[in-house]
């Protein structure tokens, strides 16, 4: 551009391709594991994390989550303020949705000990509660939770490679099944599923966790099915961006990138998977257990599409655990499922207070028993 001349301002739909391009180019990061095997660098460059730089961007992300936080707050004190009304619910669905979570949980930790194969199971649970815990109230806790975890079996005397690609393994297929669960709401809901009936909605989810679940294993058996789903993506890709540099590599990719799981996970990729889907119905059945205790009986096929809202919404890293976001989109989807405003709110704290709240502790627990124990062990060998 000569000098004195103005850059032209870019047309609305460049914008949104350059917006989409960005969106395309943060997908991929999140989904490369060799990016993600940097969790080790990370952790051994903690110490420059104060230089100007980094204050700078840290500032900038709790301003943004600050105002995230902000604009989610009614919904968020809604959600808060129904505490009250607890005492509504019969007793006894608070320990049938502990059981749910503890073993939507529990699942989580056979797939975490899956891929760390040299872990023993208390340092992963240890490890993965206080992990969890961080991430749930860090700005961008992932990354720290995901940091604090490694940084914990590290010192439980696991080697530090292996370990950080256990922990990639292990998060990347969780988010996997994540982004696959909206997929499954379709058919029930284009069937128009009307009858109120949770036991229908248990019914729908049970179907829909089971064919993901073969679905899955499918998938990470055979490469066929997956350079096909690669080659589908590419080709619905291509077509809604004609103006950009259309896409070849990506049924490659995707062998690939399974091939790198596979050998993370080993001979038990198929306990991992089938425990995979298990974290997720089971957090599914605590979110109908606390419709049921609401007194509730909304579309089953809006259900499972409420659940799915909720769990991508807490990936948002804007907020930490999607605080916020979560409560606003799983009370909207009730709502629109056929739930009461009120039920619609109670039911979306009940669910949260096990899949959120009660967590924290938890974590701090973890974390204390781990620094308890091997204080203890480090003190014995001197």
């Amino acid at each position: 551009m000569r000098r004195g001349e103005q850059e032209p301002r870019a047309e609305p739909g460049q914008r949104f391709r350059s917006l989409a391009d960005r969106f395309e180019r943060e997908l991929e990061e999140r989904v490369d594991v060799e990016r993600e095997r940097e969790l080790e660098r990370n952790e051994q460059s903690s110490v420059e994390a104060t230089s100007g730089p980094h204050i700078k961007r840290t500032i900038f992300w709790l301003s943004i989550t600050g105002i995230s936080l902000y604009l989610v707050a009614p919904s968020l004190l809604d959600v808060l303020s129904s505490w009250k009304n607890l005492e509504d619910i019969d007793w006894w669905w608070f320990p049938a949705m502990a059981v749910l979570q503890t073993a939507s949980l529990a699942c989580l930790w056979v797939v975490q000990r899956a891929a760390l194969r040299e872990a023993e199971l208390p340092n992963v649970i240890e490890s993965q509660l206080a992990g969890n815990a961080l991430a749930k109230i860090a700005p961008g806790g992932g990354a720290l939770g995901g940091a604090l975890q490694y940084r914990m079996l590290v010192e439980a005397g696991l080697p530090k490679a292996p370990t950080a690609a256990g922990i990639t393994a292990s998060n990347l297929l969780i988010f996997v099944v994540v982004l696959a669960l909206p997929v499954l709401v379709l058919p029930s809901l284009l069937g128009g599923a009307v009858n109120r009936d949770l036991l229908e909605a248990t019914i729908i989810g049970a179907i829909a966790f089971g064919v993901l679940a073969a679905v899955g294993v499918v998938l990470l058996a055979y490469d066929g099915p997956l350079a096909y789903v690669g080659r589908a993506v590419q080709a619905i890709r291509n077509r809604i961006r004609r103006s950009s540099e259309p896409l070849r590599t990506v049924p490659g990719r995707l062998v690939r990138e399974r091939d790198r799981l596979l050998a993370t996970l080993g001979p038990n990729w198929r306990v991992a998977m089938l425990a995979t889907v298990g974290r997720w119905a089971f957090d599914y059945a605590t979110l109908l257990a606390a419709l049921a205790a609401v007194g509730s009986t909304p579309r089953p096929a809006l259900v499972l599409l409420a659940f799915c809202a909720a769990q991508v919404l807490a990936q948002v890293p804007i907020t930490p655990g999607g605080l916020g976001f979560v409560e606003a989109g799983l009370t909207a989807t009730l709502a629109l499922a056929g739930v009461s405003a009120g039920n619609a709110v109670l039911a979306t704290f009940a669910y949260r207070l096990f899949n959120y709240w009660l967590q924290l502790p938890a974590g701090l627990v973890g974390y204390v028993l781990h620094r308890r124990r091997f204080a203890t062990n480090s003190n014995s060998a001197t």
